[in-house]
């Protein structure tokens, strides 16, 4: 049963109060438990702490952006799936995504149920990798 909670637990990271609230509301209405911090430097902390798998980070933070954010959490956790979440993305910006590591992108406003999909994606992906 202990195992069960850890496996739907996820993190987002954004540094805009009504989103994170939005988010965190949306996520555990779906059955996730989740863990916010609104900055990078605040969910690099909290991840030394425990290990979260799943991530959707807002790409524009203050101090360390999540392109970079991103990069330091694929560093210390090559298994981690994390998803992108911005207001505006240039196809620059979108290289970075990729080239740090983020498994997808989504434009906001975003759809709840959209980002729920990705997060139970995101688990039997994580699920599959573990059976090896």
């Amino acid at each position: 049963m202990g195992d069960k909670m850890s496996t739907n637990r996820l993190m987002i990271v954004d540094d805009e109060d009504a989103i994170l609230f939005l988010l965190e509301q949306g996520f555990t209405r779906a059955g996730f438990e989740v863990v916010s911090a609104s900055s990078g430097e605040e969910a690099l902390e909290m991840l030394e702490k425990e290990k979260i798998n799943v991530l959707f980070l807002d790409l524009n933070l203050p101090e360390m952006d999540g392109v970079e954010l991103c990069r330091q959490v694929k560093k210390n956790n090559p298994m981690s799936v994390i998803y992108a979440l911005t207001g505006y993305a240039s196809l620059f910006e979108l290289a970075d995504c990729l080239e740090a590591g983020f498994e997808d992108y989504f434009k906001k406003p975003v759809n709840l149920s959209t980002l729920t999909l990705a997060a139970q994606n995101a688990f039997e992906k994580l699920n599959r990798w573990k059976k090896i």
